[in-house]
């Protein structure tokens, strides 16, 4: 990721809050860098090499969860995707909406019979 394009994205994450002394975490950038990485590769976050110094996979994926949690991923996505499309990177056409990520509409509940917790008539024993 280029100096322009993370300057663009960089105020659209959240600053990482202060901890107590120990080892600092990865920086945001890395770890943008790092879910890039994975969803171009589609490997599994366990299965991030060591060696690109992203940190471990496990850490990323909380990251990303994190930001997920407060929405500040999807202005990023559109500035990935601007840059792309402006790139000529993109295929539209191979482009498609998934129905796991629009909201399904609340239907009407199906009744349950409910049975009585109250007394019934039995059968007299006189």
């Amino acid at each position: 990721m280029d100096d322009d394009l993370w300057a663009q994205i960089k105020p659209l994450l959240p600053p990482w809050p202060e901890r107590a002394p120990g080892p600092r975490p990865v920086p945001d950038r890395l770890r943008l860098q790092n879910t890039l990485y994975v969803l171009h590769s589609d490997i599994a976050w366990q299965l991030l090499p060591l060696e690109l110094a992203f940190g471990s996979g496990r850490t990323c994926w909380r990251r990303l969860e994190r930001w997920q949690k407060i929405r500040s991923l999807q202005p990023v996505a559109r500035i990935l995707l601007a840059e792309l499309n402006a790139a000529g990177e993109l295929d539209w056409s191979r482009a498609c909406v998934d129905g796991s990520h629009v909201r399904a509409k609340q239907g009407r509940p199906t009744p349950v019979r409910r049975r009585s917790t109250g007394g019934g008539l039995a059968a007299s024993t006189i």
